[in-house]
């Protein structure tokens, strides 16, 4: 990394720090954990709403995806890539919460930075980095994991679980396409102008730096907690 970088990645973390408050408590809102601990019975069209909702309101999620299609042209590049990631959280959200396998959230949210990071430093030219469809397919399995642990630390009736996690599942895959159509949109955008090589460097200089942010604020929660 340039000395150029490294300082502003110092000015951003420092920056980005008043915000740390909000990431330790990213989770499922307070109301929705009210119906999610009290429902019984499969119902579809509100699972399928908080899925969408917890999807487009992950900040961690969200910035993760725009690395991974930030220097993506091709339409049949970008679904490939989204379908590898949405497969692989899928496997681990449902997979997650029915089997009952728990994974504690502040090391899943901390990789789940340090998989920000990688990706902004994969996006700034870092070599020696594995077949980037693999890391996408293993980094959406950990995303996964991250969703599940939110559900998890609730009491979810058993009557209707599987059901319900399904269609919560299929939210978070409506929630993700309505994502990655906004960030196509400002993507397009950015490539149209005449500074798009710098904006995008600069850019993934700050993706760089609130996925270690994101990293340092989940650790330090893992051992003080």
């Amino acid at each position: 990394m340039r000395p150029r970088w490294i300082l502003r990645l110092a000015v951003l973390v420092a920056g980005l720090i008043p915000l740390a408050g909000a990431a330790l408590a990213h989770g499922v809102a307070e109301g929705d954990q009210g119906f999610l601990q009290g429902v019984t019975g499969v119902h579809p069209v509100p699972f399928m709403y908080l899925g969408a909702k917890h999807m487009v309101t992950g900040y961690d999620h969200l910035l993760y995806l725009a690395g991974v299609i930030f220097y993506l042209r091709a339409f049949r590049d970008v679904a490939a890539f989204v379908s590898l990631f949405a497969l692989g959280h899928s496997i681990t959200l449902l997979f997650g919460v029915l089997s009952g396998l728990h994974v504690n959230p502040y090391l899943v949210d901390a990789v789940i930075g340090l998989s920000v990071c990688y990706k902004a430093l994969e996006n700034l030219g870092a070599r020696g980095f594995p077949d980037p469809r693999l890391a996408v397919f293993g980094f959406g399995l950990v995303h996964g994991f991250g969703l599940s642990t939110k559900l998890q630390d609730l009491e979810l009736a058993r009557d209707g679980l599987v059901a319900n996690m399904i269609y919560f599942n299929i939210g978070v895959e409506i929630g993700q396409a309505l994502a990655l159509g906004v960030l196509l949109i400002l993507l397009g955008t950015l490539r149209r102008r005449d500074t798009a090589p710098a904006v995008g460097q600069n850019a993934n200089v700050v993706l760089f730096a609130a996925g270690l942010l994101l990293f340092g604020v989940q650790i330090t929660g893992f051992f003080v907690t």
